[in-house]
């Protein structure tokens, strides 16, 4: 009867193991500019935009909420968890830091424009 248990239990084990391995690597999902285009248009996600605010006043995503990365701490804990964000800054790289602090933080539902505002080609707001 051991060995039956031991049988069953090892493919059960194999597929929990291959499932963690397919979850996100970081906690948070890159997209890139299309696939957050997408996401934006299905009107189901909040835009944090982590740039400084004469950055954004040169030209934001229309819907975008300014959340500069510096003040990070202070601004996190207003934030719904369970809400679906994607971040974007300039290039990627503050939003990348952004989205990892904010699973971190437990956040499970971020996506990271990758190319950030420098590859966005689609209409923006000043």
């Amino acid at each position: 009867m051991k060995k039956i248990t031991k049988f069953m239990v090892l493919p059960f084990i194999a597929l929990l193991l291959l499932m963690a391995g397919c979850s996100q690597e970081n906690g948070y999902d890159n997209v890139n500019v299309e696939e957050a285009k997408e996401l934006i248009d299905s009107g189901e996600v909040v835009v944090l935009d982590v740039r400084t605010e004469p950055e954004f006043e040169q030209g934001h995503i229309p819907g975008a909420q300014l959340y500069p990365l510096q003040q990070i701490d202070q601004w996190s804990g207003q934030l719904d968890p369970d809400q679906t964000y994607v971040v974007v800054c300039r290039s990627g790289n503050r939003s990348t830091q952004a989205s990892e602090y904010l699973s971190e933080k437990g956040f499970k539902n971020i996506y990271n424009m990758t190319g950030g505002m420098n590859e966005w080609t689609y209409e923006t707001d000043k």
